[in-house]
């Protein structure tokens, strides 16, 4: 059995653009419904004109709609007026942008089915990344090339927040839906000849992470193709610093940083100004390159741009930026336009780019906000009150449906001090994979309670998959086992459901041997895991060095166990704690079932 994991062939441009922000501040493009909107093009123009292909398009009969307008379907102009998109990319170019990015921020079947134009979702992407790529083309030279970046919006729904108060677990989207639309746009995407991808405007982290899987699945569908370089940014939406679903700027970088993003970042909602606490704070824990690009300030109906700033503003707060080190690729947001972007190339052009910190090995998870277990950590306590299989009251809570009881008793664990909180919905007379989506749904609504991160303890892996698809940050697996064959077990380990969204390595033991039952076994299924993934990641396993204290013999494992030593230094206040418990290699201790 032949079990090795191919590794991903990375593009030309990823190496490219890593030596280009090793010299230099990059320069990202503006918005591009700002500037669709100087073109005051009517309803007719948006469908074509009065010969065009959708001059007559209208909803379906059975859809209830009066009468459909498309206007203001800016990614519908792609088909209709491609010589206004393509005009508004060179603009950007002469200004100076480095990066231009396709006019893709709405063309998935999701956000297209507002207009009854889900169809048409694919072609909107390939036309729209071949009109950005022959501008960049004409653009380009030796000593400036031009980049396409792939535009993935975060659809008008969100997977992590109820449209209906009345029930809070209730979602109009689900996280498989999400991943087939995404999926169908990065197809287009690839297919229109896009450089890198480039998933924006994040209000919630887990129809980010849905695209993220979403590109994952394009790859293994396409073991031939490159992996382009992915850029990421989020959006936080207040003076609270958190994004719309809750996660503060640390949590959401620890909930997507699996993804080795080119670049992580901040983009839309405030102006520079208000922005920049939250830029300072990712740039010191990001060990990426970083793009920021703010709105024009704040909106402004009076302004010709709809925003306050004008280019010199901008500009200079952006200077801020570098001059204290908080950027890598500096662009624009709503409100700003080639004047801006003219703007913001020229001040940063003498400004040397962000030095990208090296920042120290650990496990990062997170709920609504972050969570760190490194060399300083001792024990962590986890709640198990909300685990059927351990307290018969909290069982009977779910069996009846008291699911505002079961919420009470979560919001205890935390109260009393559980730094992660463990679900599990394993009982014979429940439909355990219902049970676990609608509990971690509710728990999603209650920040006092999802502020931690959620452990997803299961026997099943229907129920494991089911919860990650639930859970915006990055959470515990508990766990996957050999009781289905090793293939299985390693097919398991493999999957991105678990390497990119729980997101960390199912390898849970609480004694040796306790899963694999001999030492040979568990020393057998360590090695491979280690030898398909290129060694054993940092920060992604509970393996420890005392794992391999039987094996002296062995060559490669005593090179996995030096690895580890050094990765793994043990504590003295950890070993006396250790010996004094009597476990030896598990860090978790669990909090009492009542």
């Amino acid at each position: 059995m032949n079990n090795t994991v191919s590794r991903p062939v990375m593009s030309k441009t990823d190496a490219q653009l890593r030596e280009i922000l090793a010299r230099r501040i990059m320069i990202l493009d503006g918005a591009m419904g700002t500037i669709i909107q100087q073109y005051k093009l009517d309803e007719t123009a948006y469908r074509g004109g009065p010969q065009g292909a959708f001059i007559d398009f209208a909803a379906p009969a059975d859809s209830g709609a009066r009468e459909l307008f498309v206007k203001g379907n800016n990614e519908l102009l792609t088909l209709t007026q491609p010589q206004v998109i393509q005009e508004i990319h060179e603009r950007y170019l002469a200004s100076g942008a480095d990066i231009i990015e396709t006019n893709t921020f709405g063309a998935t079947t999701i956000a297209q089915d507002d207009y009854h134009m889900g169809h048409l979702a694919y072609d909107m992407n390939v036309a729209a990344a071949k009109l950005a790529r022959a501008a960049c083309d004409k653009y380009s030279s030796a000593d400036k090339p031009r980049f396409v970046a792939g535009a993935l919006g975060p659809t008008p729904k969100t997977a992590s927040i109820s449209p209906d108060v009345n029930d809070p677990a209730a979602r109009n989207i689900t996280f498989d839906q999400l991943v087939t639309a995404y999926h169908q746009q990065v197809e287009g995407l690839v297919a229109g000849g896009v450089d890198l991808l480039l998933v924006e405007t994040i209000f919630d982290t887990l129809n980010c992470k849905a695209a993220l899987f979403a590109i994952d699945q394009f790859y293994a569908a396409h073991p031939d193709q490159p992996r382009l370089p992915l850029m990421i940014s989020g959006t936080v939406t207040d003076a609270s610093g958190r994004i719309l679903s809750g996660q503060t700027v640390p949590a959401f970088w620890n909930s997507v940083r699996h993804a080795k993003p080119l670049t992580i970042g901040l983009n839309c909602a405030l102006g520079a100004a208000l922005m920049r606490p939250y830029a300072e704070e990712l740039s010191q824990i990001a060990d990426t390159f970083v793009c920021i690009y703010p709105n024009a300030g704040l909106p402004n109906p009076m302004s010709d741009t709809g925003f306050d700033e004008l280019p010199a503003d901008t500009s200079a707060l952006l200077r801020e930026f570098a001059d204290a080190g908080f950027i890598n690729i500096a662009g624009g947001c709503c409100g700003t336009t080639p004047d801006h972007i003219r703007a913001i190339g020229e001040i940063l052009a003498a400004t040397p780019p962000r030095q990208v910190p090296q920042v120290p090995v650990a496990q990062r998870l997170s709920g609504l906000e972050p969570f760190t277990i490194d060399q300083s950590s001792l024990f962590v306590n986890v709640g198990e009150r909300t685990n059927v299989t351990g307290s018969k009251a909290f069982a009977r809570m779910i069996l009846n449906e008291q699911y505002d009881e079961a919420l009470s008793v979560a919001r205890q664990q935390v109260e009393n001090g559980a730094q992660i909180i463990d679900i599990n919905m394993d009982e014979a007379m429940l439909d355990s994979q219902a049970a676990m989506t609608r509990f971690l749904n509710l728990i999603a609504s209650e920040p006092d309670i999802s502020r931690v991160p959620i452990m997803i303890d299961s026997s099943k892996w229907s129920v494991i998959e089911a919860g990650l698809k639930c859970v915006q940050g990055k959470s515990v697996v508990n766990s996957i086992s050999m009781k289905e064959g090793e293939e299985e077990f390693i097919r398991q380990a493999r999957l991105p459901e678990l390497r990119r969204c729980r997101d960390r390595h199912g390898l849970r033991r609480k004694r040796p041997g306790r899963h694999l039952r001999t030492q040979d076994r568990n020393l057998r299924t360590c090695l491979q895991a280690a030898d398909r993934n290129g060694g054993l990641p940092a920060g992604r396993h509970h393996l420890r060095p005392e794992y391999f204290r039987h094996c002296h013999r062995h060559r490669r494992a005593q090179q996995l166990r030096g690895g580890l030593h050094q990765r793994h230094p043990l504590d003295p206040r950890e070993s006396a704690a250790r010996q004094s418990l009597g476990r030896r290699v598990q860090r978790v201790v669990l909090v009492p079932r009542q």
